[in-house]
């Protein structure tokens, strides 16, 4: 089964994340630059609150077996001050039912066998 596995982390975090998984064997992730905020409701600097703070969410999809490295990995290279901040993201995996290859309409998670067939 293939998970997915989505990390929202520190802008200025992003790269040695990016760097950390292409280095562990994980070369492909798509990022986004988004908005929002977690349990800190955002933060205020004197009189002005940001509800809204920039972020990265990196997705990648994810052999099950291999999703505990990657996790460990994004944890790692994402954390600030060693021991992790406040602020530094959240990491969602879900489970993924299926995956198309559009140039060869190729269902990626059938069985071997039956992706061999349709080739």
């Amino acid at each position: 089964m293939m998970m997915m596995v989505r990390a929202i982390v520190r802008p200025e975090k992003a790269d040695e994340v990016l760097k950390a998984l292409m280095d562990a064997g994980f070369p492909a992730v798509t990022k986004y630059s988004v908005a929002g905020r977690g349990k800190q409701r955002g933060i205020k600097i004197g009189q002005v609150t940001y509800d809204e703070i920039p972020k990265t969410l990196l997705m990648s999809v994810i052999r099950d077996e291999d999703v505990e490295f990657a996790i460990k990995t994004i944890m790692e290279a994402a954390r600030t001050k060693g021991k992790g901040a406040f602020g530094d993201g959240k990491i969602f995996v879900s489970p993924v039912e299926e995956i198309y290859t559009i140039s060869s309409g190729v269902c990626d998670t059938a069985p071997v066998e039956e992706a061999e067939a349709t080739a």
